[in-house]
């Protein structure tokens, strides 16, 4: 009997001292997330280019300020970023516009929210035939994006310095060759994929490049005759989900962005970049 008891008391222990283990372990496990928490490891995408450059230089120095652990996954379409946002792969994003952002969303049954929109590489007249757009003469050839939206871009950019006359009751973010109304230098337009504009600035006499690609392309965004006086719909935007439109990151975000370090880093290495209304 006595030996039963032994026994019966030794294992009664041992199930204690598991138990207790594996309160420890569940509790250390609850202590790990909680630091995981503090450290508010955050990831934000981006195309490769000037919006990645943006988010490394003057984004994510403001919020590791604030104590976040900022990664900045780069993406090499304008399909992945939404999709891991929406996923969340990452919590926001930087790389599109607000009327891309929305078509986007709508046709893919995402929400996704524009959440501020910051400084963009306006669209440029470019030439190495004329030195002024005061020079162009008749029957000059145009080249424009070949896709609706930077096509509309182009023709306001080009109405904005006299070159045509578009129709007054048109849509700008809209209009197309159709809605020219004036056209007194008779140019010739040649609609062409985007990515292929910078190249047309050799054959063509007057280019209408959007700024990503001229970027891409190593060209100077202030060697454009002229700059588009771009529509704040046509900015790009730092992206969030709508559930977390509201939420502390969201709110920190727009602290930076907002704040004046961010407008100095923007002038001095983002040279030719358009702001938003909001800072003017």
């Amino acid at each position: 009997m006595k030996k039963w008891l032994t026994a019966i008391i030794l294992l009664f222990v041992a199930g204690a001292l598991t138990a207790c283990g594996g309160t420890e372990s569940k509790e250390s496990g609850s202590e790990k997330t909680t630091a995981t928490e503090e450290t508010k490891e955050i990831k934000i995408g981006a195309t490769a280019g000037p919006y990645s450059d943006m988010l490394n230089k003057a984004i994510k120095p403001g919020l590791e300020d604030k104590g976040y652990k900022v990664e900045i996954v780069e993406f090499s379409d304008y399909i992945q970023p939404n999709k891991a946002l929406n996923n969340d792969d990452i919590q926001a994003n930087l790389f599109q516009h607000t009327i891309y952002l929305e078509n986007f969303a709508k046709e893919n049954n995402m929400e996704l929210t524009a959440l501020i929109s910051v400084p963009t590489a306006p669209m440029g007249i470019y030439s190495n035939t004329y030195k002024s757009l005061d020079d162009v003469k008749d029957g000059a050839t145009v080249t424009i994006p070949n896709d609706p939206t930077n096509g509309a871009r182009a023709l306001n950019t080009l109405e904005d310095e006299g070159l045509i006359k578009l129709d007054p009751n048109a849509n700008p973010l809209t209009v197309s060759e159709k809605d020219i109304k004036e056209n007194k230098k008779n140019l010739k337009f040649q609609p062409i994929e985007a990515g292929q504009l910078p190249r047309s600035v050799e054959s063509a006499d007057l280019a209408a490049v959007p700024g990503n690609f001229a970027l891409a392309a190593k060209m100077d965004l202030l060697s454009a005759l002229a700059l588009e006086n771009m529509l704040d719909q046509y900015r790009n935007v730092v992206a969030v989900t709508t559930v977390n439109k509201d939420s502390q990151l969201a709110k920190d975000i727009k602290e930076v962005v907002e704040s004046d370090e961010f407008e100095k880093i923007i002038d001095e290495q983002f040279k030719g970049f358009g702001k938003p209304d909001w800072m003017k």
